[in-house]
């Protein structure tokens, strides 16, 4: 275990971390949601019955979208975009081992089964990682519409205006939806553009993040 958690220490502290955030959020906006509820004189609900209901879905997968959009763009961007002497992006002009591709001759036994196996599965694999935050950007933005169409007819009925209630793809016709997304959306590119600005200039000993405290402001290392 303790070889685990060594070898593993990251992951395990972020997964940590999120599911921290993740309880403290949903207790905190129970509490919100059923303090909303006695306003507009409406029942409360219980907590597992919360999780389920718009006001959750939307906040959570809201922010879930735009996190999974910044890495979906991230990871695609720096293929072919560059950033002279920052950590977070290829060197300029300089083939590096990312973007080799090894004739089967030369393609060691424990690669991955994928590599060994070649053709389409390949071709997958080779643009898998971008793909599944692709995937999961698109998953978590429809989930955001659906707890967004949720909440919004709720509170229509609770403000006792009528109407038809909007679906899922008609609450992403509305600005509320847009308003929503594109507040995060600039805050994640925003903060993407920051660490690989400021890792030109500035220095963390011993992050991999970090170019060495040693380099040159204008060596692009990785």
């Amino acid at each position: 275990m303790r070889r685990f958690l060594y070898e593993n220490g990251l992951s395990v502290v972020l997964l940590l971390l999120f599911l921290v955030a993740l309880a403290g959020q949903s207790v905190t906006g129970w509490y919100e949601y059923n303090e909303d509820q006695r306003e507009h004189r409406q029942p409360a609900v219980g907590f597992g019955e919360y999780l389920t209901t718009g006001h959750f879905i939307e906040a959570t997968f809201e922010n879930w979208e735009s996190e999974f959009l910044q890495m979906a763009a991230f990871v695609v961007f720096t293929v072919f975009l560059y950033q002279k002497g920052s950590s977070e992006s290829k060197a300029p002009g300089r083939v590096e081992e990312v973007d080799i591709v090894l004739p089967r001759s030369q393609i060691p036994e424990d690669a991955p089964w994928p590599v060994r196996r070649g053709g389409w599965v390949l071709k997958l694999y080779e643009n898998s990682l971008g793909l599944t935050f692709l995937l999961l950007f698109i998953a978590s933005l429809l989930l955001h519409a659906y707890g967004g169409a949720e909440e919004y007819n709720q509170d229509q009925s609770a403000h006792g205006q009528g109407g038809p209630a909007l679906t899922t793809f008609g609450y992403m016709t509305t600005s509320r939806f847009w308003f929503e997304s594109f507040q995060n959306w600039q805050s994640e590119f925003l903060s993407v553009a920051a660490m690989v600005i400021l890792t030109i200039f500035l220095r963390q000993r011993g992050s991999p993040e970090s170019k060495p405290v040693y380099s040159p402001t204008t060596e692009t290392e990785r």
